[in-house]
């Protein structure tokens, strides 16, 4: 059992052992109506939990307060309904049915200011039982795996019992606890409590690629626990100098410093180091923290701080959400009117990255529930549903489906982003009900299923000979502002050539009908450039498109490029590109319709190396090729 060590220095030993007890002397100085804090996580004194619920019948009125614990939670059972009352600030699986069926009490609250909660004595606290490491021999103790709530909860007590566990790694930070500052103390050995992980499915890797590739090199993380966040770091294995400030820190963060990807060394707050404040996860992680100077334990008050966590630059948040609506609305501590879990560190994070230098704050949820038969993405919440991140407050969602990006988006805007990010199979009944809604325009065509499914395999990049990089990618119906841009950045001659006559606009009734194709009989292609004096903010400075006659199985293509970026040979890559596209399609050929004072335009399709038949026709040439029969080799 723990004692003080051998090489203690003297004075506060004698006190420790003047302050030694077994869990059920400890528990006797509880009295009634009594507000008793019990440690948090992994770090549930779980020898004194057991030992106050046997002294139940000699307690009445008590309250229990905690975030989430891993361990046991007996006193939540009804038949202790006059001795105990939880209160939980963050609702965990052992008493979450006491919530639900009103045995219990919820607080919502954010993670970051529950400190405060117990400094002004709003959540009074009497009695804290909590469990820390041995002392070392100046005689501190560490808060071991959960600082978090912990620290400013013990602070706060009147009285302070300690479970002093030999096997509690003795982690580093603003994480120490005086023995003089501990009532009683309850040496234990016993494991800490462990949690594992699920396998990830396909829809958790495929959530976890599309946040990764939002992750730039020398990024600072925050994210929890799960398939989803382990998901995301296992595609962090290629980046470099990641840096980690978190609530929680998992197995999955343990691996990527063991890779050498988490380094710290770009961070702009607490370099060289990982700052959570707690862990939760397998034996190897606590040893992993164990006395390790390469990563602090801090209070929720500073790792949750907004203030704080905009400090560091680049800084990415990743939190889960139980359904978002088509406005942007999340809701992640409750399915309905059913209370399922709590706020957390959620919004504390999102403001936070909200708020850093090129910070990213991300939203990640599958797109359905259920077993696939219920919409995560929906047009209204449930009934009784609570918002936890405001639509104002929300930049990035991600599900399996792919990434909406919200902020400062119109209302029409998001839903268009959420809807193309929802499963295909409730797509068309979210546009339907958007349009009920009048979040959409009545005139958004409703494609069906089969055209909802976006094709990101024809997604990549090109960097030209003069060194233009352009992104190419499936359009989106998203795209219609872009569009617009583009359209109203054209020269006159530009828009003749493509649309074969002048014109002075292009209103929302034509727009609309580029943007939503269903990928198959029309399929349209735009090329991408970041804006190099504001690199937020992105460009269509092309576009290409195919429709196919079915009859014929051959597709007429048209293409433009914004009139700066023209002779630098994007117009024949892009043709080249949707040709590819075709062909793969199993589409026989293209035709075109050119005006003769465009012969550019002309070039392009013959460059494609496949024969092309030109026939004037109306004072315009048409032209036709076909793919199954390629050119005959050029001559030398």
């Amino acid at each position: 059992m723990a004692r003080p060590d051998a090489t203690a220095q003297p004075g506060w030993t004698e006190r420790y052992e003047e302050k030694v007890r077994t869990p059920e002397e400890a528990v006797g100085a509880v009295q009634s109506g009594d507000h008793i804090f019990i440690g948090s996580g992994a770090a549930e004194p779980q020898r004194l939990v057991e030992a106050l619920v046997a002294r139940a019948n000699a307690v009445f009125g008590t309250e229990i307060v905690h975030i989430m614990t891993l361990g046991i939670a007996p006193y939540a059972e009804p038949k202790w309904g006059e001795n105990f009352r939880h209160n939980a600030l963050f609702i965990g699986p052992n008493v979450r049915e006491a919530v639900a069926q009103g045995r219990a009490d919820y607080t919502p609250i954010f993670l970051g200011e529950i400190p405060r909660l117990f400094e002004t004595g709003r959540v009074p606290v009497d009695v804290a039982l909590i469990q820390v490491s041995p002392p070392d021999r100046h005689g501190y103790c560490s808060y071991g795996v959960s600082t978090d709530v912990v620290k400013p909860a013990t602070e706060a007590a009147n009285l302070v019992i300690a479970e002093v566990n030999d096997q509690m790694p003795r982690t580093l930070g603003d994480a120490f606890l005086h023995v003089d500052d501990i009532d009683f103390l309850v040496p234990v050995d016993y494991p800490i409590l462990e949690t594992q992980v699920g396998v990830a499915d396909e829809t958790a890797r495929n959530i976890g690629k599309y946040i990764a590739n939002l992750i730039e090199d020398g990024s600072t993380l925050q994210m929890g626990i799960g398939t989803i966040p382990d998901s995301v770091l296992y595609y962090l294995r290629d980046k470099r100098d990641l840096g980690v400030h978190t609530e929680m820190f998992s197995d999955g963060m343990m691996h990527l410093v063991e890779l050498g990807v988490i380094t710290n060394m770009k961070k702009t707050l607490h370099k060289g180091k990982i700052v959570a404040a707690f862990c939760m996860g397998s034996r190897k992680l606590y040893d992993f923290v164990d006395n390790n100077p390469f990563i602090e334990f801090h209070p929720v008050s500073h790792t949750n701080d907004p203030f704080v966590i905009s400090q560091n630059e680049r800084m990415v948040s990743i939190n889960s959400a139980l359904e978002v609506d088509l406005t942007g609305q999340v809701c992640a501590d409750s399915l309905g009117a059913y209370f399922y879990s709590g706020i957390g560190g959620q919004v504390d994070f999102v403001r936070g990255a909200a708020r850093s230098k090129g910070g990213k704050p991300i939203i990640a949820l599958p797109a359905t529930a259920e077993d696939g038969t219920v919409s995560r993405i929906t047009s209204q919440l449930k009934p009784g549903a609570g918002v936890v991140t405001s639509r104002g407050d929300v930049h990035y969602v991600v599900t399996e489906w792919g990434v909406a990006y919200l902020h400062g988006r119109t209302i029409q805007e998001r839903a268009l982003a959420l809807i193309s990010i929802a499963h295909p199979k409730f797509r068309p009944d979210l546009i339907r009900q958007a349009k009920a809604l009048k979040y959409i325009a009545d005139d958004v065509p409703e494609i069906s299923e089969v055209g909802m499914v976006y094709p990101e395999r024809w997604e990549m990049s090109h960097t030209f000979e003069d060194g233009t990089k352009v992104f190419f990618r499936p359009i989106k119906m998203t795209d219609e502002d872009m569009m617009k841009d583009l359209f109203y950045r054209l020269s006159e001659q530009t828009i003749y050539h493509r649309f074969f006559r002048s014109l002075k606009s292009l209103p929302h009734r034509d727009l609309v009908h580029f943007v939503h194709i269903d990928y198959t009989n029309e399929m349209g292609i735009v090329g991408i450039v970041q804006d190099p004096e504001k690199p937020e903010r992105e460009e269509i400075i092309c576009v290409g498109r195919y429709f196919l006659n079915r009859s014929t199985n051959v597709a007429e293509v048209s293409y433009l490029v914004r009139d700066d970026f023209q002779r630098r040979g994007i117009g024949a890559y892009l043709v080249k590109y949707l040709a590819r596209i075709a062909r793969e399609n199993g589409i026989a050929g293209f035709e075109a319709e050119i005006l003769p004072d465009n012969p550019p335009a002309m070039k392009v399709l013959h460059k494609l190396g496949f024969p092309v038949e030109t026939i004037a026709s109306a004072g315009n040439y048409q032209l036709r090729l076909r793919f199954e029969r390629p050119a005959p080799a050029a001559k030398a």
